[in-house]
């Protein structure tokens, strides 16, 4: 027998609703449909239009089994109500697949001159007007006088196995089973132009038909909007939970005079932004406290996160403990280490660079200095490794954190024992969806641009204009800079990615003859790819062909032309990742986005949208708006389950509200909020914990 509150149903039909996410009645309740039939009423089939989902009641004509093309069932129907013969009435109902007990039971229809009812579209078909696989029954009597439905027919997410019709039973069991007591003050939902939960969820479920489609669709009617308010509530509380647990663990107190990072300040050959010395102060702070920073920083291509980033490792090692950064590839890691190296090294700081191309007598070497005196230790992936400890691990740096899983960020962090955490990203999150996705972090945001940067020009040229791009290579190295010329991207295979990668270096051999080519990609090893990026750092390459392995962190100066073949198959970010190494110096610089004809919607508009837009959050507003949220954060990133019914974006006035009730629950009353809780996540509230 299942639990109290556990679905009712056969072991089959519960593993399959499990696939759903549906395991209590509760559930159930809250399961809403996607969208809604109209089988209030019938149409005759003399006056239907084409094309829209509609409801006849028929009786059978004739039942064919057809072998012409392939085997269907063919039900010739005719209008209740009309003259025999009459073909303006007559309708054929085509099963491409279908059983004999379906094709026996037409038959008895047209015997008995049963009608039955038929929902679908018609559409104007070879042999006259038909439905293909319409949703029918066939009513118990001669009679036409069966009730129609008083409400419009919900249709459920559902899956393989799972027929609307058995969602439909299981869900109206559960509203007459299930009480939804309301959690929240009357007058307060009232206020805000919200009805009561249970009212709402009645009505969503079984809608009257005089309730314009329109509101239920667009998901703007009153009853839409409390269930978003209330989903959007449950997963603010969750985060702030753990926003809050947080604070109650210990951390190290990173105490510093701060004579390390003035050091540093006054060695650098560049003045620190205001924004940056804000932000600087923020984490400093934050670092200060008995509880773990856990401290998102934004900010956009080449707005100088990482010296920030270093003034918090001064800070760290100032108050006497150890700072790992981990970046997501071997270049981007190598990358920081020259850099941090060449700030921190000269003020006696101990720098250690671990990566997975080490040999293994090495490897163990810098995992032992790691564990004793190394104040920095930078790396990839390699950091999280088995046989790595920390001897004391203050502070964990996770440079573009979205390209790491949870897991990864979580390892890290328990490979110190409880440091204060880190996180920085130049791909920037809108505001209402950092405010959702990231309600458990302390945000922090630099937005401001370093002086001597030159602005980055965006043009587009077709593939049938390559020459002329070439021939602007030519002209860029003639005049002392470089160029990148990145590669097409092929997602769903790495072997053709780099066929890609070899084949673009072969042609550009060939077309810019005369200059000095390199190639990098990600199948390379750890040692030649560095050594084909120090040659390019040291001018000894002219352009180098290049996957999106230089996507980010890549800082040549002298690089002024970027050039990304098929842009159109890029993200928004990944072109904005990619326009950014160049522009780093105080040369004009350029970014030729090569596309191929014909473009997909889709991708029109992504060309568009970042030949128009310079600025990574503009940037990534419309990449919000084309993608949605949920695959532009990424549950596999974020580790929050996506929302199934608030839209980030249009409703993000009710994650205003949904963040500041949920601060007053938690303050005010902690046990409604535990029930709100239970009732939207039941025990998926570790999904956010990450």
């Amino acid at each position: 027998m299942p639990a109290a509150d556990e679905i009712d149903a056969p072991p089959a039909i519960r593993s399959r609703l499990h696939k759903l996410g549906l395991e209590r009645r509760e559930d159930l309740v809250l399961h809403l449909p996607l969208r809604y039939e109209d089988e209030t009423s019938v149409v005759a089939v003399a006056a239907a239009p084409l094309g829209v989902p509609l409801q006849v009641e028929v009786l059978v004509v004739d039942v064919v089994v057809s072998v012409a093309s392939r085997r269907q069932l063919l039900v010739t129907v005719s209008d209740v109500s009309a003259e025999h013969g009459d073909e303006g009435s007559l309708l054929r109902l085509r099963f491409l697949s279908f059983y004999g007990s379906q094709q026996r039971a037409f038959e008895d229809a047209r015997q008995k001159r049963l009608p039955l009812r038929a929902f679908g579209e018609i559409r104007d078909g070879f042999l006259g007007l038909e439905m293909v696989h319409p949703r029918y029954r066939i009513l118990r009597t001669a009679s036409t006088d069966e009730a129609l439905p008083q409400s419009l027919t919900p249709v459920y997410p559902s899956t393989a196995g799972l027929a609307q019709g058995t969602l439909r039973q299981l869900v109206a069991r559960a509203l007459r089973d299930v009480d939804l007591g309301e959690l929240l003050d009357a007058g307060w939902c009232a206020a805000h132009r919200l009805p009561a939960l249970s009212a709402a969820v009645h009505l969503l479920h079984s809608p009257p038909p005089e309730l314009a489609a329109a509101l239920l669709q667009g998901r703007s009617h009153p009853a839409w909007r409390r269930i978003k308010f209330d989903e959007l509530l449950a997963q603010q509380l969750s985060l702030r939970r753990a926003y809050l647990a947080r604070r109650r663990k210990g951390a190290p107190l990173l105490i510093a005079t701060g004579g390390l990072a003035k050091a540093l300040v006054s060695a650098l050959p560049f003045a620190l932004t205001g924004a940056q010395r804000r932000v600087a102060g923020e984490i400093g702070a934050d670092l200060e406290q008995p509880f773990p920073m856990q401290r998102l920083l934004q900010g956009d291509v080449g707005c100088g996160k990482t010296i920030v980033a270093a003034l918090a490792i001064c800070q760290t090692i100032e108050a006497g403990y150890q700072a790992a950064f981990m970046a997501p590839t071997e270049i981007l890691a190598e990358q920081h280490s020259v850099k941090l190296r060449a700030w921190l090294e000269p003020l006696g700081v101990e720098v250690v660079c671990l990566s997975g191309r080490l040999g293994a007598k090495t490897r163990r070497a810098l995992r032992q200095q790691a564990a004793t005196s190394a104040q920095l230790v930078v790396g990839t992936h390699a950091l999280i490794q088995e046989g790595l400890d920390f001897a004391r691990l203050g502070l964990a740096i996770i440079d573009e954190q979205h390209r790491f899983g949870v897991v990864q960020r979580l390892d890290l962090r328990r490979k110190g024992g409880n440091p204060h955490q880190l996180m920085m990203s130049a791909t920037p999150i809108p505001r209402t969806l950092a405010m959702s996705y990231y309600a458990d972090l302390d945000v922090s945001l630099i937005d401001e641009t370093p002086a001597g940067r030159s602005p980055v020009r965006t043009r587009l040229f077709s593939d049938a204009r390559r020459a002329e791009v070439t021939a602007a290579v030519r002209a860029v190295v003639a005049d002392g800079r470089q160029a990148y010329w990145v590669c097409p991207l092929i997602e769903e295979s790495a072997k053709l990615q780099l066929q890609a990668a070899l084949d673009t270096y072969t042609a550009l051999v060939g077309e810019l003859s005369g200059l000095r080519i390199g190639l990098v990609h990600g199948r390379l090893g750890g040692a030649e790819k560095a050594a084909v990026m120090a040659a390019f750092v040291a001018g000894e390459i002219d352009v180098l062909v290049a996957t999106t392995v230089i996507e980010v962190g890549v800082d040549v100066a002298n690089a002024s032309l970027m050039v990304i073949e098929h842009a159109e198959r890029f993200g928004l970010a990944q072109l904005h990742q990619l326009r950014g190494r160049v522009g780093r110096g105080a040369h004009a610089s350029v970014c030729v986005l090569l596309y191929q004809q014909p473009l997909s919607a889709a991708a029109r508009a992504r060309l568009k949208i970042i030949f128009e837009h310079s600025d990574g959050f503009e940037i990534a507003r419309e990449d919000l708006r084309l993608r949605g949220p949920g695959e532009f954060v990424g549950s596999r990133q974020s580790g929050v389950p996506l929302l199934r019914y608030a839209d980030l974006e249009v409703d993000a006035d009710l994650v205003e509200l949904a963040r500041e009730m949920a601060a007053q629950l938690l303050r005010d009353d902690p046990e409604r909020a535990a029930q709100q809780l239970r009732r939207w996540l039941g025990n998926r509230e570790e999904l956010l914990r990450a």
